[in-house]
């Protein structure tokens, strides 16, 4: 199993906007096979880091999940939902692995 966080900066004028594009993707994502742990939006301290948190099994299912993401009418109105409204202003996707448990 792997786990994708993405980094968000966003514009600290659109959290409203972005919290609608945190809730869509919420409905996109498990229904396109990751397992959703969430999206999290400032609330103290800096107004500009947002994250998203989902899992999935490991590497080719994330290129099988992501051509479904992009299928998805829900996924496609959401990215130009974020283009249109700019509310993200960069994003950084790394992957984990869990290596505390035995």
């Amino acid at each position: 199993m792997i786990t994708c966080i993405i980094r968000y900066e966003i514009d600290p004028y659109r959290q409203d906007a972005f919290e609608e594009y945190a809730r869509n993707w919420g409905r996109v994502i498990p229904r396109c096979g990751a397992d959703l742990i969430g999206y999290f939006a400032p609330h103290e301290g800096t107004a500009t880091t947002a994250y998203g948190i989902y899992t999935i099994e490991n590497l080719a299912a994330y290129e099988a999940y992501r051509a479904r993401l992009k299928a998805d009418p829900l996924g496609r109105e959401n990215l130009a939902l974020s283009r249109r409204e700019q509310i993200i202003r960069r994003e950084d996707r790394q992957f984990f692995r869990l290596v505390s448990t035995g």
